[in-house]
């Protein structure tokens, strides 16, 4: 037998690695692409087995199948629909890969489009008694799907951590087969990029355009999975988890204080803690406080105790500037943005078991506990620090307000703190041209004694720390590359003490005129927020054997809660509860910029409820993009198009056709069910959708699990489409029999929805079980152990009335949002005062001038004004509503652009209080 091959193809990596576990004696023959191996045949394509009949094989897996029955191991019929599978599944999914990672430089994506077909295999692996895919032995399906699988999973940061039976089989069978010999050989030692040659022959994969802009545009696929392929054993299987109904147990109502309980999955769930000096926009609501309580909400529908905490974080120079700005004292803007706040999320319907705040006295205590005890241990040392001060402003510049070009990067945007591009840190003083972002003055330098965490001599024990978290729990990916890049060049000593007023203070005698640093101080409020809400707050965070932390943050916070706050807590050496799992998203952006409250731009979240859509749906549409693996954008269009086709067209149509077909066939009663082969595979199909589902949300990934609900929608309505129980009603008993039990089977799939769903839209979730009269031990009979997909609606069950549960959003509304939040409007606006202060000015006297100007500024003036000192401030008016308009069309920092407005404010209230004239 003669055996052709080629380098870069990863086909022939399959034949190669079926001969040497076959142990077959063929002679193989290496040949470059343009080859034509079969003279007869005009393409080229490889590998050929040339058998001693003369007969040619083509097909690679027909080859190995071939090699293996030579030398005696026949393919059992298992082993033949595995084989199945890889060429109508896995190569499709495969070829795209390739296609994204080579081609169009899309790597990172190449996750996503494998994830069906890896849990798929994840989860017959995990069923199985077996180390390999068809028993005891190695079968050549293994030996195929090894190879085949090969390019990707021998790259470790392709394959997520949960994929553990995939790994396992992966690399004993990696062994076994010596598959690093042929790989060396096909891929010449260059993994994926050893096949690019290979890829660019072969005709774009199809519907792979569509596919790419998906997934570039970070929103999960939408109807575009291969059919799976189900087996007689699933459906049968299905079929019996159907029969076996409700447990008779219900989940326990939540009593506080909800502390930690024996022998249960103790969940202690925070949120970043929002500044309390803004209000916040749909980014920060998504990155932190909704991630945190959809999770929360399904931990609880999983029987996990869950506590889930957050709170404002309230003290800083941010929060003394906005006090200065609305001419209140610090403690009241705090009041009055904590209320703004806490009003928000209650409309968002963000369900936390208690939201607190850092203004506290618990928060001195127990920041100033742990101070004492880093002092104790000797990780706290004393040094004289060069810190940049505005002398514009009259103040220290903490490092969130200098503003210079990075001295590692040169990116010209850096924080004092820390580079948003290169991720490194920074000292405030060696930035290159700093700036004071309130007023864009040079800063100087001054000197002034500070203490400071002894981050190096902590290091030993984070990282020790770290191994073991990052590797047992759910840390996200940016999470793990933001804390690699902190530990990379060694820890730093880290100022925890600041020359300001507002804040915790520190109690050390030769620092009483200082407060903490608020990334030292605002963590801790996580452990003082819940000693407020509970006096056995120790329970929860001095218990890490019982107790795992999930905190939910924004990218840019990651490494103080990864490696600073941590720090703090080790250092103490009081046994606290350190972060289990971090989950940080990258940003969400406003259609193609950022937020920002200065300009008018975006939407805040006290602005989304003025717009008539309820919060379920801006609850759909922020998850639905959530930004889990990249930047993602919010766009008015996409959410129109999102809730027409997802949840008007596809859910809500399915939903309520399912309750209507109830009502109006049956009398409001289910009717009774006699499954044939088409319902038993419907049933497995969504059975296996919400294993899918309930893995991923174990995993944190809210937005891929979201996929899994629609796609049970799809499969519902596609069922109904099918059978077309309306006209089946009409016919004999035979065809109503069909039509009941169509008709069952969708509300019973209706009912499975509305528990998926709470998590996501939790008022949707309700109104779905009322429509349908479910019983409260639906919820936590489908969330048991891996999923279960049981009959909640038996026959004869009575339903209430059913509604349509959306809306369409139409073009014109739409619009006028978009416009209304674009930040045209603020700009126009003030355009306009300037226009009638100028026409004021020219063509009206002095006095009068000045009185205009003063009505388009919104204030009262008096009679008799002193012309000249009128005049003048006319004259300031317009120029700096010049230099505020200027500085919005630069979309400049929102601090400065309040700065400027405030000045402009400031000058038109002197102008309404001119001096009369004489006076």
């Amino acid at each position: 037998m003669k055996l052709f091959v080629s380098e870069g193809n990863p086909h022939c990596l399959k034949v190669l690695a079926a001969l040497e576990v076959s142990a077959v004696t063929c002679d193989v023959q290496y040949v470059n692409h343009e080859e034509r191996v079969v003279p007869s045949l005009s393409h080229p394509d490889v590998p050929v087995l040339l058998l001693p009949s003369g007969t040619h094989l083509f097909s690679s897996n027909a080859i190995c199948r071939y090699l293996f029955e030579v030398s005696g191991r026949d393919s059992s019929d298992l082993c033949n629909q595995w084989l199945e599978w890889e060429a109508t599944d896995l190569q499709p999914a495969l070829l795209r890969c390739f296609h994204m990672a080579l081609l169009q430089g899309k790597e990172a994506d190449m996750s996503r489009v494998l994830q069906g077909p890896l849990n798929y295999l994840d989860q017959s692996l995990n069923k199985g008694t077996t180390p390999y895919l068809t028993g005891e032995a190695v079968s050549v399906a293994d030996v195929v799907l090894w190879a085949a699988l090969y390019p990707i999973l021998s790259d470790s940061s392709v394959v997520s951590g949960e994929l553990k039976s995939v790994k396992t089989w992966f690399d004993r069978g990696a062994a076994v087969c010596n598959l690093e010999s042929a790989a060396q050989i096909v891929l010449q030692g260059k993994g994926l990029q050893g096949m690019k040659s290979f890829t660019q022959r072969q005709p774009a994969p199809q519907s792979s355009q569509c596919r790419d802009a998906q997934l570039c545009s970070s929103n999960p696929a939408e109807g575009e999975e291969s059919e799976r392929v189900v087996s007689v054993q699933e459906m049968e299987e299905a079929a019996l988890m159907w029969n076996k109904g409700l447990t008779a147990c219900t989940a326990p109502d939540r009593l506080h204080p909800i502390l930690p309980q024996e022998g249960k999955r103790n969940l202690l769930v925070t949120s970043a803690l929002p500044y309390v000096n803004n209000v916040p926009h749909l980014g920060n609501i998504i990155g932190c406080v909704l991630s945190a309580d959809v999770f929360s909400r399904y931990g609880r529908l999983r029987g996990w105790n869950v506590l889930y905490l957050c709170g404002t974080d309230e003290y800083g120079t941010a929060t003394e500037n906005k006090a200065r700005e609305e001419g209140l004292t610090p403690q009241q803007i705090c009041d009055k943005y904590h209320v703004i706040h806490a009003d928000i999320y209650k409309w968002f319907q963000i369900d936390f078991d208690y939201f607190g705040r850092t203004t506290t006295e618990k928060q001195t205590e127990i920041a100033q506990d742990i101070f004492w005890k880093l002092h104790k241990h000797g990780f706290l040392v004393e040094d004289t620090v060069e810190q940049l001060r505005c002398e514009n402003c009259q103040r220290f510049l903490a490092d969130r307000f200098v503003e210079g070009t990075c001295p590692h990067c040169s990116y010209p945007e850096a924080r004092g703190d820390q580079c948003d591009k290169c991720g490194r840190l920074i000292n405030a003083v060696d930035l290159g041209e700093p700036q004071c972002k309130v007023c864009r003055q040079t800063p100087v330098i001054c000197s002034s004694k500070h203490l400071f965490l002894d981050l190096p001599k902590l290091e030993a024990p984070l990282e020790q720390w770290l191994g073991k978290s990052t590797s047992a729990g759910d840390w996200t990916a940016n999470a793990k590359q933001i804390t690699r890049s902190w530990l990379r060049d060694g820890l730093k000593p880290r100022c925890i003490t600041r020359d300001l007023k507002w804040g915790t203070p520190v109690p050390h005698p030769d620092f009483k005129e200082k407060v903490f640093y608020v990334w030292f101080d605002a963590p801790i409020g996580y452990v003082s927020i819940t000693a407020n809400y509970t006096d056995e707050w120790e329970k929860w965070w001095k218990n890490p054997n019982q107790v795992e932390l999930y905190n939910f943050m924004a990218k840019d916070n990651v490494p103080f809660h990864s490696v600073v706050f941590p720090c703090s807590l080790l250092g103490a050496q009081d046994n606290y509860t350190l972060v289990s799992h971090l989950v940080a998203t990258e940003y969400l952006n406003y259609e193609d910029t950022k937020f920002s409250k200065s300009r008018g731009v975006g939407v805040f979240g006290d602005m989304a409820k003025d717009t008539g859509i309820p919060s379920d749906v801006w609850r759909f549409y922020l998850l639905y993009v959530r930004p889990e693996g990249q930047d993602s954008s919010f766009s008015w269009s996409d959410m129109a198009t999102k809730n027409n086709s997802e949840l008007l067209n596809n859910l809500g149509n399915f939903i309520n056709r399912a309750g209507m077909f109830v009502a109006k066939f049956f009398e409001g009663c289910v009717p009774a069910m006699e499954h044939q082969q088409d319902d038993k595979k419907l049933l497995a199909v969504v059975g296996w959708e919400l294993q899918q589902y309930i893995q991923l949300m174990d995993k944190v990934k809210i937005r891929d699990a979201l996929r899994h609900i629609l796609n049970i929608s799809r499969h519902g309505n596609q069922y109904i489409q099918v059978n077309e129980p309306w006209k089946k009603i009409k016919g004999g008993d035979v065809d109503r029999q069909r039509a009941g039990t169509v008709t069952g089977v969708s509300v019973n799939i209706a009912c499975l929805l509305s528990v998926m769903l709470f998590p996501y839209m939790p008022t949707v979730s309700q109104t779905i079980r009322d429509q349908l009269n479910a019983p409260q031990s639906c919820v936590n009979t489908m969330m048991q152990g891996t999923g279960t997909f049981v009959c909640a609606l038996r026959a004869g069950h009575r339903i209430g009335a059913v509604s349509p549960l959306f809306q369409k959003l139409d073009v014109d509304q739409i619009e006028a949002l978009k416009e209304r939040f674009s930040g045209q409007q603020l700009e126009d606006e003030t355009l306009q005062q300037k226009k009638t202060a100028q026409n004021a000015a020219s063509s009206q006297p002095a006095a009068a001038a000045a009185a205009a100007a003063a009505a388009a500024a919104g204030v009262e003036t008096v009679n008799a004004v002193d012309p000249e000192k009128a005049k003048q401030l006319t004259r300031a008016v317009a120029e700096q509503g010049e230099k505020v308009r200027a500085l919005k069309t630069q979309k400049a920092e929102e601090a400065v652009i309040t700065a400027e407005v405030a000045k402009l404010l400031d000058l038109k209230k002197q102008l309404a209080a001119a001096p009369q004239k004489g006076n």
